[in-house]
This record gives structure tokens, C-alpha cells and sequence, in this order.
């Protein structure tokens, strides 16, 4: 925050009573052409703001009632350090207007139109993630708080939008062609799990919320941030609740499998690469000659090799044999590419026929690779390099608990055993585990 600009005439309520009152506001310079200026009426003062063009032309702002009579509330009355805030908001706002960056707002600049302009600062940088956090907004802030305005957010109101979003109701997915209206589903306040789950949505929507108003601020349109700056995600909402296959799991889901799906479902468990990032692979990714496989776009936006076991390098080799560097190295029965939503339908079919409960997902089949890694004492970093982590934190945290630990060897190999536990001839039925981890 900028410091404040300090005038012993309008500093203080005492000071300011003591000025005549007069239409001419009692100026302070902020810096070359910029002042913000106290106006003493009858009934109280006003602050204002001016700002000198180019052309030597005066650019004037209201800025709201000073704390003259009320004591300040950041809304509509201003203590001399916020008056000052919006002032340079003003001043940045207005300098970009004159430069011609964008044209003057036809109205209050509002949370809308903060995501608007948000979304296309990242749709011009090539940000990924771009089409989820765009329906996230429209799903979940627009309605709520789309025609508010940035600077009348106040933080009361940002908090119980929040914990209105914890805990309202789950919208149920519809297929892609279908035109009906996403139905609710209610959460059971008892479910510890449904609970964490909406606490987590609703902090990634916050996550997108405060990136489009940090941006609004920065681009000068509002005055402060303080308003959602005090708005805190949920804790422990985020905790990682990883479900994985077991290697038996796995097997079983892959001769469930059909045609060329069980090919998609293969290099998923071999590879731990994403839906996404298997369907736009062509043959030219695949190199015999190291072993590895290229990952050109991936969700970080940065390009990867991830490098085969000798059963991930036949199953690449058979798949590549005749193609053309281009060509895709996964296509469906009917030789067309696997589009977005093509492969949940057969995995659930095939997680049904396998036995798996809940069904399996892509993002479980890349969780049970890295799993799997985790759990022969492979190096975080070596984990994070295959599945594309930036670095290994988002990798600890999911899997470091899988991994041979120093303490857990410690602990059983130093405990005596107490004989306090009857011994039982009885076994779990082979299969009956649903998953390695929690589901």
C-alpha cells in the first residue's frame, strides 16, 4: 500500500472543522498532476480527485463522503488514507483510458465485467484451464455476484457468499447433448467426505474469484483489495483423498476392457498420462531409440518425456508400427480420435464387469501409476518429473505417504509385540480390497 500523503489542513476531523467552507476543495498533491482534494460543505466534506491530461485538461473523480460526521466504512464514507487509495486507483484507471488501452465503462465496473476482462488477459496469454474456470464462474459467481460492483464488495459479503457455495447443493452432471437443467443434489452435512469435497470446490471458485478482482485492482479499477483480501480459503478442504488400484485392480480392468479402449486404459497404467494428454499424442512422440514418450501439451503447458518400462515400450512400439509420424497413436473402432467425454461411459462398463466399486476414473488410473511408484521407494522427484509436477510438493503430498518410511520401518521393527491380539484363521477374500488407498 502507498504511503499516505500527508496535509496538516485536512488530515484530521479537527483540522477539517476548522476550514471555511467553500466549493474550491482544499487540495494535496500526490505527485506531478495528480491531487486529491477536501470540499467543505454545509452538511459535511467530500473528497475528490483530479488528474491533469497532456493537454493540461482537468480530469475530475468523486470519491465519497469524508469521515467528517461518520466514522468511515470503506463504502461511502473515507477516512484521508482511503480517499487517497481510490484516488490512485482513479489515476491509473484514467491514464490508461487517455492511452487508449480501453474505453471509458458505460457504468459501475462490476464483478462481471472483472471476469471478462480477466479471462481474456488469460485466454491472450494461452492459460490453460481456461474453459473450466470459465463455467466455475458462471455456474457459481456470476449469479450470486456478477452485477455487484467490484468496489462495493464489501468482505461480510464475499464470506457468506463462500459459505453459501460450501454448502449448496451438487450439480449433477448431463451428457454433452443433452438441453436439460443440471439437477441438485443435496449434501448430507453427515458425509465428512461430501462436505470436504464442496468446501474444496468452493475454494478453487474462490481461487478464480480473487485472481479476476487482484486483477481489476492491479489494472487500477478499484481502489483497494483489503475487501477480499481478508477472505480466506476453507482449511483442510483440500486434504489429498487419493484412491488408486491395486495391481490385481488393474489387470482385472484391462481384460474388461474392449478393443482399442484397452489400449487408452494400458498407457494410462504405464505412463500415469492424463486422458487429454494420451489422445493428442501422434506416433512421432514415441522414440524407441531412449525409450520414452513425448508429452507436447500438457496441463502445466510445459512439454515432458516420460520415460517406459519395457512393457510400456511394446505396447508404443505395436501401437506406432506403420503409422506415420503424425498420425494419432490412439483412434476408436470407427478410426475417429477420442473426443473430451468418450471414455468414462466404457470405464464404467468395464469397472462394472472388473468388479471395481466405485468405478474407475483416468485421474485414478494416473494416481495407481504414481502410486505404484510411490509404494518401490521411487524419489519424489523422480515421480514428479513423470506425471509433469512443477515440483515435488503437489507430489508429497498426494503420495509421500505411500512411500517406504524410515519412521513406519522404525516404529515396527523396535515394538515388541505384546500378544494382547488373538491369532485368526480367517483371509480376506482375494479382489475384496476396493483400491489401495481410501476411496
Amino acid at each position: 500500500m502507498a504511503r499516505t500523503v500527508k496535509n496538516a489542513k485536512i488530515d484530521t476531523r479537527s483540522a477539517r472543522a476548522k476550514l471555511a467552507e467553500r466549493r474550491e476543495p482544499y487540495w494535496t498533491v500526490i505527485s506531478a498532476g495528480c491531487a486529491v482534494g477536501y470540499r467543505r460543505g454545509s452538511k459535511g466534506g467530500t473528497w475528490v480527485a483530479r488528474l491533469r491530461d497532456e493537454s493540461g485538461k482537468q480530469n475530475y473523480e468523486a470519491l465519497g463522503a469524508a469521515d467528517d460526521a461518520r466514522d468511515a466504512d470503506g463504502l461511502t464514507v473515507f477516512t484521508i488514507q482511503q480517499a487517497q487509495e481510490r484516488a490512485r486507483a482513479f489515476f491509473a484507471r484514467k491514464a490508461r483510458e487517455l492511452a487508449g488501452e480501453f474505453a471509458p465503462e458505460d457504468g459501475p465496473y462490476t464483478v462481471a465485467k472483472a471476469l471478462d476482462s480477466y479471462f481474456a488477459e488469460r485466454e491472450r496469454k494461452g492459460s490453460k484451464g481456461l474453459a473450466k474456470d470459465r463455467a466455475a464462474a458462471s455456474a457459481r459467481i456470476l449469479p450470486h455476484l456478477g452485477e455487484t460492483e467490484v468496489a462495493k464488495l464489501t468482505t461480510k459479503r464475499l464470506r457468506d457468499w463462500q459459505s453459501a457455495l460450501a454448502t449448496a447443493p451438487k450439480l449433477a452432471r448431463t451428457g454433452r447433448m443433452t438441453r436439460k437443467r443440471r439437477k441438485p443434489v443435496a449434501i448430507d452435512p453427515k458425509d465428512t467426505d461430501a462436505v470436504r469435497a464442496r468446501r474444496s470446490t468452493a475454494n478453487r471458485t474462490l481461487t478464480v474469484l480473487k485472481a479476476a478482482l487482484n486483477h481489476a485492482f492491479h489494472e487500477g479499477r478499484v481502489a483497494s483489495d483489503d475487501a477480499w483480501r481478508k477472505v480466506k480459503p476453507f482449511r483442510e478442504a483440500d486434504a489429498p483423498i487419493i484412491r488408486f488400484l491395486t495391481d490385481d485392480e488393474s489387470r482385472r480392468l484391462v481384460n474388461a476392457c474392449d478393443g482399442p479402449f484397452r489400449d487408452l486404459v494400458r498407457a494410462a497404467l504405464l505412463t500415469g498420462c492424463r486422458y487429454g494428454e494420451l489422445t493428442r499424442m501422434r506416433a512421432s512422440d514415441f522414440s524407441r531409440e531412449t525409450g520414452t514418450i513425448a508429452v507436447r501439451e500438457s496441463k502445466a503447458g510445459k512439454p515432458r518425456h516420460v520415460a517406459l518400462t519395457d512393457e510400456g515400450q511394446h505396447l508404443f512400439a505395436t501401437l506406432t508400427a506403420g503409422k506415420t509420424g503424425r498420425d494419432p497413436i490412439f483412434v476408436r473402432d470407427d478410426g475417429a480420435t477420442w473426443g473430451p467425454s468418450h471414455q468414462q461411459r466404457p470405464l464404467d462398463a468395464a469397472s462394472r464387469r472388473a468388479k471395481i466399486t466405485p468405478a474407475a476414473t483416468f485421474h485414478i488410473l494416473r494416481h495407481s501409476y504414481a502410486s505404484a511408484l510411490a509404494m518401490r521407494a521411487v524419489p519424489m522427484g523422480v515421480i514428479a518429473a513423470q506425471l509433469g509436477h512443477a515440483d515435488t510438493r503437489m507430489t508429497e503430498k498426494h503420495y509421500a505417504h505411500l512411500a517406504p518410511s524410515y519412521v513406519a520401518e522404525t516404529v515396527r521393527g523396535a515394538l515388541p509385540a505384546l500378544g494382547i491380539v488373538e491369532q485368526s484363521n480367517i483371509a480376506p477374500l482375494r479382489g475384496s480390497k476396493s483400491g489401495g488407498g481410501p476411496a
